[in-house]
């Protein structure tokens, strides 16, 4: 038997208990890790909500994978198609969830033990579900869900949690289909940066990985021209021909203009295949107005876009992308067409033995939506 984490957002975790809770799904994108991982009746799924950081539950897989679109976690266009039916062994309203930094589970979680509370570095591992999690840690979180299901002792809201909660409205945007937006704190200051010479050299140094990565899967790339210079200086090509001069694109003016900025493209032939922004010492919304720039100026392109930055600034990049301003796109919210990627996920992807012989989905096994 096997544990997997399987992630929730308070929204997904509140539709989850107000369904029979006989169905849990993932995004279809994680069709290939599934089958790789050959997840299977009997393994079990450690649930655990972001944004407030608890556990919330333990569910007994049932039957093999399956599609099914029927909305149940969303109410129209459900994205978590790709579903298994469940048996809930633990679960817990959201109150009554074990927080991750409770000193029981935190001094007790191999990824936890070794670090301090304010530590970023363990949430690697809840970036995308299903994912597989150390058999000892899950064994040991089950056994405290359990506890918790007789005692259902109270682990009252903070503030913070509280206003992630809240943050998040449904807004209708057509008679067919409503969509999850946030509106930000007003103090949030998504340009502060504790020491800003070394945002901007870990900045280049990630965009550098990112272009190696590309070339080791096959694509050109495309860096800006004022970030060449820095970049080549981290990054050593393998095929001089791997760094495009030109774009192979027939746009028109403004749209390039847009394209030529974004920190890295990943190019086969005359197509992007994935975009990413780098958000460093810059504003989070600059990125992500460049994204939703090029999305609204050419909305038939099939581009995947990435936003990609430090850990502390992630709260702050899924802010952004679900302002309301970008959920009445042509081509759909923002929020449900551009991932967020963790700097050390960047460089975790880069230390894979096997890059040459992948093909770019492995991006999606590091890459998180907003609403997971």
């Amino acid at each position: 038997m096997k544990y997997y984490i399987d992630l929730f957002s308070p929204n997904t975790a509140l539709a989850f208990s107000e369904s029979d809770q006989t169905i849990s799904g993932f995004r279809i994108s994680r069709k290939t890790y599934i089958q790789n991982k050959r997840i299977s009746i009997g393994d079990k799924f450690i649930c655990y909500c972001t944004k407030i950081q608890r556990f919330i539950g333990v569910l007994e897989i049932m039957s093999e994978p399956f599609v099914d679109s029927t909305p149940i976690f969303t109410k129209e266009e459900d994205p978590f198609i790709l579903r298994f039916h469940v048996k809930p062994i633990v679960w817990l309203p959201l109150e009554k969830g074990i927080p991750i930094h409770d000193d029981e589970v935190w001094n007790n979680l191999s990824i936890t033990k070794e670090l301090s509370k304010d530590s970023t570095k363990w949430t690697y591992m809840v970036f995308s579900s299903p994912r597989l999690w150390p058999l000892k840690d899950c064994k040991y979180l089950e056994k405290l869900l359990l506890q918790q299901k007789q005692d259902m002792k109270d682990y009252p809201f903070s503030e913070k949690d509280k206003k992630k909660i809240k943050s998040s409205k449904r807004v209708r945007i057509s008679n067919e289909k409503e969509v999850i937006i946030e509106i930000p704190e007003e103090d949030n200051n998504d340009n502060k940066v504790i020491n800003k010479t070394q945002e901007e050299r870990e900045s280049i140094q990630v965009q550098a990985l990112l272009a190696e990565i590309g070339e080791k899967l096959g694509y050109k790339i495309w860096i800006p021209r004022s970030d060449r210079t820095r970049v080549l200086n981290k990054w050593k090509l393998q095929h001089k021909d791997t760094l495009l001069e030109e774009l192979p694109l027939v746009f028109d003016g403004p749209t390039l203009k847009v394209i030529e900025n974004i920190d890295v493209l990943w190019v086969k032939k005359h197509s992007i295949v994935r975009a990413f922004e780098v958000e460093g010492t810059t504003a989070i919304y600059s990125g992500i107005l460049r994204m939703a720039d090029l999305l609204s100026l050419q909305p038939m392109l099939d581009i995947k876009i990435h936003i990609v930055s430090s850990i502390e600034r992630r709260d702050a990049v899924f802010e952004q992308i679900n302002r309301p301003v970008f959920a009445f796109m042509e081509k759909g919210p923002l929020a449900d067409l551009c991932t967020y990627i963790a700097y050390d996920s960047v460089k975790e992807l880069r230390k894979e033995p096997h890059l040459e012989h992948m093909n770019d989905s492995i991006i999606d096994e590091y890459a998180e939506f907003s609403n997971d």
